[in-house]
């Protein structure tokens, strides 16, 4: 195989590695802290806004990290995101004041709307762009994984353990993200076209039109990640199958395992249309099992449909923004999809868990499946029936 298409590369797997690592580091606290404070002050609203903070902190931080992506060595960028992340995770240790948690769940997504955008723009400068959807697939394999694998963790720590183990391993993490950091380099910036060499300007640079509909996209997904992430223990709390919840993540680990790298290849060889679908249905599916479930069958079934969708519908949305920019502007699609995706789970936390509390938690992932309604339709309506679907993937 030739240099221009090769994919496994050192590299590669190193960045692909490193965003495992912090993935899992940073949503063991997504999942960690709603759960930790809903138990300690009896409110899942208030649990609900740990990771609202979080999200809306990683969302007002990547259109800079966009801009500095041209003006700053990516590497000096992500070491530095490490150590800011190592150091504001370790001063949660022992604390249950709300205010304070809450002003370190914002410094804890600065560092992740650093890393984030950095880890996957360094990953989409080094892929082949014939094989960008099977690419940005690992890629999002290894962060999706990480993000349904940590839950499990997290809500078993705190079961068995304490919140300060928790901490502990998420520090951890941090620094053996940072470790493997030392052992890889910056991809070469690419130069945007020479008239406009010496205009990088923030705006340009912090947000483009193109990737806009599949960054939007992935905001109406993710609301029903935010419910999944934050309430699921509580979903299994109001079941009583508390003791199975931790096995719903590990079947949607698996199921994104198994369908990741033929999605990808999917993608690159036919499309979007042919996977957006299905994956949505399957999405829908998920979700009506969730609102319905009363026992543990129910709920590892519910897991492997939406497995399905969350394994298929981020990565495939993700390679459309990426290959709908110009390839200097990478940096900028992958931050607006990783605003798209922490404003979504934003929203889930906040509004499902102010739902929850008037309505239960098996209502408000029935509430999530009109949301995925709203999404097949303005993809079918913007993307299929209008111009701008038939395009984007030839681009790339």
């Amino acid at each position: 195989m030739s240099k221009s298409t090769k994919l496994w590369t050192g590299r590669y797997v190193a960045i692909v590695l490193m965003a495992f690592l912090f993935f899992v580091c940073v949503q063991l606290l997504t999942a960690g802290f709603p759960a930790y404070i809903t138990d300690v002050k009896n409110n899942p609203a208030q649990g609900g806004l740990m990771t609202t903070v979080f999200m809306l902190a990683a969302i007002v931080t990547r259109p800079l990290i966009g801009y500095l992506i041209h003006k700053m060595n990516m590497k000096v960028m992500s070491l530095a995101g490490l150590v800011f992340v190592a150091v504001t995770i370790g001063f949660s240790y022992g604390q249950d004041s709300v205010p304070l948690l809450l002003f370190l769940r914002a410094l804890h997504g600065i560092g992740f709307g650093i890393l984030s955008t950095i880890l996957s723009t360094m990953a989409t400068n080094i892929i082949p762009a014939n094989r960008l959807g099977e690419g940005i697939g690992y890629y999002g394999l290894a962060t999706s994984i990480g993000t349904s694998l940590a839950p499990m963790i997290a809500l078993s720590l705190l079961q068995l353990y304490s919140y300060n183990l928790l901490i502990i391993v998420s520090v951890l993490l941090t620094i053996a993200t940072l470790i493997i950091s030392f052992f890889t380099k910056a991809p070469k910036k690419v130069e945007q076209k020479k008239e406009k060499k010496d205009k990088v300007t923030f705006k340009e640079y912090a947000f483009d039109k193109k990737a806009f509909l599949p960054c939007l996209l992935t905001v109406f997904f993710t609301v029903s990640l935010g419910g999944v992430i934050s309430f699921l223990n509580e979903l299994g709390k109001e079941a009583h199958i508390e003791g199975s919840v931790a096995f719903f993540f590990l079947i949607v680990s698996i199921v994104m395992a198994a369908v990741r790298p033929f999605s990808g290849r999917i993608f690159d060889n036919y499309g979007h249309k042919v996977i957006i679908y299905p994956a949505a249905a399957s999405g829908i599916i998920g979700l009506f099992l969730l609102a319905i479930t009363n026992n543990t069958a129910t709920l590892l079934i519910a897991a492997f449909f939406y497995g399905i969708a969350y394994g298929v519908l981020t990565p495939t949305l993700q390679a459309i923004a990426v290959s709908a920019v110009r390839r200097d502007k990478q940096g900028t699609a992958n931050a607006m999809f990783f605003s798209g995706m922490d404003l979504g789970v934003a929203i889930g936390s906040t509004g499902l868990g102010l739902l929850a509390s008037y309505t239960g938690y098996h209502f408000i992932y029935g509430f999530s499946i009109l949301i995925l309604v709203l999404l097949l339709l303005l993809y079918t309506f913007v993307f299929v029936k209008g111009e701008n679907g038939s395009h984007i993937v030839e681009e790339g």
